[in-house]
Order: structure tokens, then sequence, then C-alpha cells
């Protein structure tokens, strides 16, 4: 599994002359609708929310999530928050080794360096090289040309990407090339390493088609994969390969951090969880933007669109309708349109932001909004709702490698087969590890393009831990299709290579996914007035 491990000397990484925080709140944090963390650093106030180890080693050591390898299995699993306060004007570098000092004093981590062998592209020499030595003129680097005219196949559309490169080494090159506009759609997350054998500085031109993930199109001559470009445009080749990557590897940690010092919440409380200002006004037929909407802009301010209904939806993290019990028939008719700004942002980046504002937090300030102008009371209750299950149908399954963690992730199995590779229509490869049928069934709800709120539940009476790979394509992919599928669906199968979740499970698992009612959790509407409070 690992090879060539190589221990470094010293504490983690030399921890003992890094820069520290001046004070820091970390605590463990309950199951979050927004998936991934979300980073931040504004006013000497340094954030990561929703963060689980593995986010918080590959944040530190900037290393990507699959070169964190080692440690128990709680890693991927469990989620933190992490808030702590640097002098204004840090640079990421600082940060960051300030975060790798938290690390060892609040989690006892230690780790050292190593190499492990995973997939990538090597960029090899052909035949025929058809490059052009670079002169001292040309300028370094790959720039992204104007498209030119389109140029459409099976799973293959857009306007043609064009690149002029100037000045630059092969080794240069195969580092940007994931980078570039199209690549990843062809490489996904592989790396592309040198192996050309060619010295010194080059220019060259290269075009290729965009790969989309939109219904294919009839093919044309102009059509151009990524592979074609680089073997007949450059002479070059584009080859999988294993390589030796290095590694970031976990000998010790702690699932619980030590306690927050005394002070930490007079020194660093938590943000306010309401809305600076907010107006409520009935919805304008012809000014208000027609169905339901939320817009968040610059600076917090933001319009909300939507029915009573809808919003209580929104406050509670998008909570499906049908969890939603109790309440007058007007929350579903009468649409209201909200005007709000938030305080100033303490997160200002990461996929879990909208321009500046943290989606979750909006979301709190919206029910604290309702509760406050609807007089909204509410409480939650256990009952049989509409949901789904896994069960058996043949089961097809791997018993898993112990020496791996739990978790699932974007990508192929330890047999590194990647079938997107030929058929593009299944752009979706997700590989679970090490995990029960419980486990598996959760994770489920996070890539089965599901309702939000929807769950999945574990009936396959299986026990021990297996591996799993799935690939599938996401519902926009299924011609005629709109939306995600029923998961009840038998006939989703679509005779353009596409492949719904729900028949990939069935085909390579022996598995099946079906509607019924589970145990869940129902918001019960108490009290709630059809019209706010005046502005």
């Amino acid at each position: 599994m690992l090879s060539s491990l190589v221990a470094l000397s010293g504490p983690v990484f030399g921890q003992e002359s890094a820069p520290r925080f001046g004070i820091a709140d970390v605590h463990a944090r309950s199951a979050n609708s927004i998936p991934g963390m979300r980073t931040g650093f504004t006013g000497g106030r340094y954030q990561l929310r929703n963060a689980t180890m593995v986010d918080l080693i590959r944040t530190a050591w900037g290393v990507g999530a699959e070169q964190v390898v080692g440690g128990p299995a709680w890693l991927e699993l469990d989620h933190y928050d992490v808030v702590a306060t640097a002098p204004a004007g840090s640079t990421p570098d600082t940060l960051h080794a300030m975060l790798r000092g938290l690390l060892a004093d609040r989690f006892g981590l230690k780790l050292h360096r190593g190499m492990q062998e995973r997939a990538a592209y090597a960029i090899t020499a052909g035949k025929k090289v058809a490059l052009e030595r670079a002169s001292a003129a040309d300028e370094t680097g790959c720039r992204l040309q104007p498209g030119a005219k389109p140029a459409t196949a099976r799973g293959v559309a857009g306007e043609p990407v064009s690149y002029e490169c100037g000045s630059i080494t092969m080794a240069a090159f195969a580092q940007a090339l994931p980078k570039m506009r199209g690549a990843p759609a062809y490489l996904f997350s592989y790396p592309v390493v040198d192996r050309t054998g060619l010295q010194g500085s080059w220019r060259f031109g290269l075009h290729w088609s965009m790969r989309v993930s939109g219904p294919p199109r009839p093919p044309t001559a102009d059509t151009t994969t990524l592979f074609e470009a680089i073997e007949k445009q450059l002479g070059l080749r584009l080859q999988p390969v294993k390589i030796s990557a290095p590694v970031v590897v976990v000998d010790q940690v702690s699932q619980t951090p030590t306690p927050n010092v005394p002070q930490v919440t007079e020194l660093l409380p938590p943000p306010r969880m309401e809305f600076e200002v907010a107006t409520i006004k009935l919805a304008d037929p012809k000014n208000s933007p027609q169905g339901s909407s939320v817009n968040i802009q610059p600076g917090g301010r933001m319009q909300i669109v939507m029915t009573l209904k809808e919003l209580i939806q929104e406050a509670w993290n998008e909570l499906g309708p049908d969890l939603i019990s109790g309440g007058p028939k007007s929350m579903d008719e009468t649409r209201f349109e909200v005007r709000a700004r938030a305080p100033a942002p303490e997160l200002n980046d990461g996929p879990g932001v909208w321009n500046g504002t943290d989606i979750n937090s909006m979301r709190m300030m919206l029910r604290a909004l309702l509760i406050e102008r609807f007089h909204l009371v509410a409480h939650e209750e256990a009952r049989l709702v509409n949901g789904y299950v896994l069960v058996t149908a043949r089961p097809k399954l791997r018993r898993a490698d112990p020496r791996n963690r739990p978790g699932c992730k974007e990508g192929p199995g330890e047999d590194r087969k990647d079938p997107r590779l030929t058929n593009p229509m299944a752009p979706r490869l997700v590989t679970c590890r090490n995990m029960t049928m419980t486990e598996f069934a959760a994770a489920l709800a996070n890539f089965a393009y599901l309702p939000p709120s929807a769950s999945v539940a574990d009936e396959t009476g299986l026990a021990g831990k297996y591996d799993l790979t799935v690939n599938f394509s996401p519902p926009t992919l299924f011609r005629g299709v709109p939306g995600p599928r029923d998961a009840a669906d038998e006939s989703a199968v679509d005779p353009n290579g596409a492949i719904s979740l729900f028949d990939a499970l069935r085909g390579q698992l022996g598995l099946k996914v079906e509607s019924r009612k589970v145990s869940g959790t129902m918001l019960v509407i108490d009290h709630v007035d059809e019209m706010p409070v005046e502005n």
C-alpha cells in the first residue's frame, strides 16, 4: 500500500518553531446540510468551518485529500469548527503554519512524510515531435486564445479550446495541462508528469474540443479530443502510468481536542445570527422575480422571494416539503419578498460561501426572522416519512481491505480502472472503502441526486465492511428527463450511454434503492401568522 516511507526527524515537521494563534476555539460540530469545509480570514479571525481532520491536515500542509493517508477511521467522518485569532495581514503560509501548530497542540497530531503509488498520465514523445525551439522573444507560458467555430460529438461539445504556448519546458507544460480550460473533463483528478526526455524550452499551439456534461450531439469532422490534440498536433502522447507521489502519513491524532481556555467565548464571541436589517412584503407579481429565488449580493445584501412554506424549508436547511406538517393553507400560496442585510461576512472564500456570506449562517438568520416577524412556533417530531431504503438484489460486493480508512471519494478503486475514460456519458465514479452497509446507505444521500433532506436507510441485512465502486451519470445526461429520477425507476438506462445511479447500483453492486416509509424527523408547525409583523 505504502512504499518508501521516509520519516522526518523532529516533532511534526519542525512544529517547535512554528508561529502560534493568539487564541483558538476548537470544537466538534454536528451534521451540517452544507457539505465541504468553509474557510475565511477577515478582521484578524481565521475560520475553518465544518472541517474533517483530513480537511485540516490538507489545508495545513498544502496537499490534496488523497495525499493524507493512514490514521483512524473517523478522520473523514467527524467534523470540527476552528476559529482562531491571528495578526491582520497574516499570509496564507503563516496561517497554515499556525494551523499546523494548533493541530499538534490541541489534537496531539504527529505525521511523517512518505511516498505512495498512484495513477497519473505521462506525456511521452512520439516518433515525430512537432515542436519548435523557443526564442528569447517568446512570452513564457500558455495563453488561452479566443474560441473558434463549434465542434460537437458524443459527450464532446462546445467551442474548441485554443492555447498558444511559448518558452515553456515540458515539465512546466505537464504541470499546467490539468488546469487548462476543458482539460479536467478529460484528465479528471489525475496528475500529469513529463517523460518526454525533451530538454529546454519550446513553443507550440494546441486546440481541442470541450467535453461537456449535456446530452450528446451528432459527431462532426471537427471534433478533436485532448488526447488526439496532443498526439496529432504536437507529436506527443498522453499515456496512463503509475507514479510515486508524496503523502503525509498520520501516526497519531486524538479524536477529542484539548479543552478551550475559559475565556474563549468572551474573546471569540460567536457571530450574531440575525440580520442587521430586514423587510418583508408581499411579492409584486410584476417586479419581483418569478418562482422561488435566493439572490445574495456582495456585502451581505440579499433578496429572497418564496412562499412562507418555502421560506421555512430554506431556513431549516432545505427541508423537504413533505417533512413539514401543520400551518395554514396560505403557506403554500402567498409569496413574500424578503430584503435583508447580514452582518459583515467573516467567511470570504470556499465552496460554502455565496459572495462573502456563509449559507448556513444566512439560513439561521432567516429562521430568526421568521420566528420574530411571523411569530413562528415549531417543534421536531419523530414520524414515518417518505424516504428511501437500500436493499439487496443479487449482491456483488468485495470485502474491505481493513488497512483503508473508511470514506467515499471521487475516483477509481484499488484496481485503478476508470470507466469514465471510455464512456464520457457516465462521468461520476464514486469509491467508498472499508464501509458497512449502514455507512454506505448514509453516504448515498450525498451523491444520489435525491431531495436535499432525503436519507437512505440500510435494510440489506449485510454485516461486515466492504469496498464499493459505482460509475454513473448525473440526471441531466438523460435525454428528455428533467431533474432527478425517482429512485424506484427501473427504466433508467438511456441509449446514449448514460447510466442512472440506481441502475448502476443494481448492475455493478447488486443493490437497489427503493422508495419507502422510513423513520424520520418532521417539523411540526404549532403556530404561524399568515402575514408578518409590519416592518
